[in-house]
């Protein structure tokens, strides 16, 4: 799964990458928990746009918007078989930016886990496969997009830590992902686990359970 990650270096965004003109100012973030607002990049009508959404993704039947509390991910093995994604999948892909995530790894005989974060070699921004969503709660109250990240089977990296992780996009194929007209044998064959060599793990301390702490020592190494 994932359920914590970070966008430490906002300014290092290339906009053109993504195909935007524009995106809205990001201060340094290095332990965004579910339930506030990322960065995410979408196909609009006019051209492609970056907008803050809601991370937990509220589908447009729902009730109320609490249900986003359990729609942090989505599996994407199984995304088309849930009411929750399976059009979001077909229609509404985004990316979402970030240089580090984290995943926990059981420790043999103890309660806790050991956390670990995970980036590219070269520490540049990646960006997650996301489905996204329009929820109202009432006629002419105002609504909510919000969003969920994909995740699939680990690579070899991060397969000894955790069984999930989350869908990497390469860059190369943000224009497929985003596009709604994407064939969907075209969108699973971008549902794969991000190559192993391009990426690296390290271990870092308990800080980072707590999501109040935002800063650059969540993702210090372990001595």
């Amino acid at each position: 799964m994932c359920g914590r990650f970070g966008l430490t270096r906002p300014d290092k965004l290339d906009l053109q990458r993504f195909g935007l003109a524009e995106a809205p100012s990001q201060a340094p973030r290095f332990n965004v928990p579910p339930g506030g607002d990322v960065l995410a990049v979408r196909q609009g009508r006019t051209g492609r746009r970056a907008d803050l959404l809601h991370w937990g993704l509220v589908p447009s039947w729902a009730k109320d918007r609490t249900i986003g509390n359990r729609m942090i991910n989505a599996r994407a093995d199984t995304a088309l078989e849930k009411p929750a994604f399976r059009i979001p999948l077909q229609k509404r892909r985004c990316l979402i930016p970030a240089d580090v995530f984290f995943e926990w790894q059981e420790v043999t005989g103890q309660k806790r886990k050991q956390p670990w974060a995970v980036a590219l070699l070269g520490g540049e921004i990646f960006a997650f496969g996301g489905l996204w969503d329009y929820w109202r709660p009432d006629e002419g109250a105002e609504g909510l997009v919000s969003c969920t990240i994909l995740t699939t089977e680990p690579n070899a990296l991060l397969e000894p830590i955790h069984d999930r992780m989350p869908v990497i996009v390469a860059p190369d194929d943000y224009d497929a992902w985003l596009a709604p007209t994407t064939a969907m044998e075209d969108v699973r064959r971008l549902l794969k686990p991000f190559d192993a060599d391009r990426m690296r793990a390290w271990e870092v301390g308990l800080l980072v359970n707590d999501p109040k702490v935002d800063d650059a020592r969540v993702i210090a190494p372990m001595a």
